[in-house]
């Protein structure tokens, strides 16, 4: 495969919010330290994300030694949000899963409802070790995840999106072309290796941690969402129902669990396994 290495890392505290690039991350069972262990609720239970609310791209959560954190947003003031003490929980509706939360505070839930424009609440995954199973249709017993859409982490490479923007720039779209990675909020993105290799993936290693490549990522209209703006467009939806259609998917980087943890940094080699 050449040499593919860890080219970035990036964790959403807040799942929906602006990403944070780091140097290095710790890799736990569930996901990246600090990564979507926090989530927007509406009044139903059900999350809000940039499906509904694009402008949360705008939104950023900065991750605070003991998992609290500081949010900040266009037009609004900053606030401090603590982890909230164990609690009565409430029911969260992730997709096809109910998981149990803890709200926080009532400052938190009146900030992240002038955001939002509607009655909003926000919540604290508190034990992800056993708050909510991965599917286990590509799980292992025990394995979770956290308030990601489905999986521990979500891999992307950079060869591949360049020839996704190739593809783009031949389209009836070109204008809205090149996409940038951060359309699609990965966790890991790989450099070194061919454009779409990682469709034939089955364990890797990063660094020393070893994942699982468990599918292939289907893509939703967040992809079409300008992260510095808001904005929406047709791309790189359009294009991936050209060329990247799986089954009902359209399909762009790849689904990891972890099968070991420790810390992974960028320049680390990634070996593929099987």
């Amino acid at each position: 495969m050449g040499n593919a290495e860890l080219q970035s890392l990036h964790i959403h505290p807040v799942k929906a919010f602006r990403a944070t690039g780091l140097r290095e991350a710790v890799v736990e069972p569930w996901g990246l330290a600090g990564d979507r262990r926090w989530v927007l609720i509406d009044d139903g239970g059900k999350v809000v994300t940039q499906r509904q609310q694009p402008h949360l791209a705008l939104a950023a959560a900065e991750l605070l030694p003991g998992g609290g954190l500081r949010l900040s947003a266009p037009g609004q003031d900053p606030i401090t949000v603590p982890v909230p003490p164990p609690g009565a929980t409430v029911t969260v509706q992730v997709f096809g899963d109910k998981v149990e939360a803890v709200p926080a505070g009532a400052a938190a839930h009146a900030w992240c409802s002038a955001l939002v424009g509607a009655g909003t609440r926000l919540v604290h995954m508190d034990d992800p070790a056993t708050r909510r199973p991965v599917d286990p249709t590509y799980a292992l017993p025990g394995e979770t995840v956290s308030f990601a859409d489905g999986y521990p982490l979500l891999l992307a490479s950079r060869a591949s999106l360049d020839s996704l923007n190739a593809l783009i720039a031949e389209g009836d779209r070109a204008e809205e072309g090149p996409v940038p990675m951060n359309r699609f909020r990965p966790n890991v993105v790989v450099a070194g290796a061919p454009a779409w290799a990682e469709d034939d993936w089955q364990r890797i290693t990063i660094g020393e941690v070893v994942f699982r490549v468990a599918k292939p990522c289907g893509r939703c209209v967040v992809t079409t969402t300008d992260q510095a703006t808001a904005e929406r467009g047709k791309e790189p939806l359009r294009t991936l129902g050209r060329h990247r259609r799986f089954g009902g998917d359209l399909v762009f980087g790849q689904n990891l669990v972890p099968e070991s943890t420790g810390t992974i940094r960028v320049g680390d080699p990634v070996t593929v396994l099987e």
